[in-house]
């Protein structure tokens, strides 16, 4: 969902994440940075498209983050639910905003998403006891 989205989020310290998060959060940014130095114009524009997409306008921030949350629920993507729920910690949204949001990608996606669920419930948990 969010390839690009954390070039513009600064990197965590110890203080403020699991080492498992601080690699991810090192491996998108290694990798992005690779395949934006590649210079390729379709990946580059559609990088920079995904980060305005998140950008405050009619929605705030916290609200897009909580969408491209439940897109990434639907959508099955680990990657992309890590990404959206260190963002969604970033920008204050609460516990229960956060499974409330969750329950409507589970709604959405249907049983397929349960595994997923748990995945960005540990994380949840990751980014809480870090904090």
């Amino acid at each position: 969902m969010s390839p690009d989205h954390d070039q513009h989020t600064p990197a965590p310290n110890d203080a403020d994440a699991s080492s498992s998060l601080a690699e991810f959060r090192a491996f998108r940014e290694r990798m992005n940075t690779r395949i934006l130095g590649e210079n390729n114009l379709v990946i580059n524009r559609f990088f920079a498209l995904d980060g305005r997409a998140y950008e405050n306008g009619a929605l705030d921030v916290k609200t897009k983050e909580l969408l491209g949350l439940v897109a990434s629920l639907v959508l099955r993507c680990d990657d992309c639910i890590t990404y959206h729920i260190v963002r969604c910690a970033e920008e204050g949204v609460t516990r229960d905003e956060a499974f409330e949001t969750m329950s409507i990608g589970l709604i959405v996606g249907g049983s397929i998403v349960i595994p997923h669920l748990r995945r960005a419930v540990d994380r949840w948990d990751e980014l809480t006891a870090a904090r």
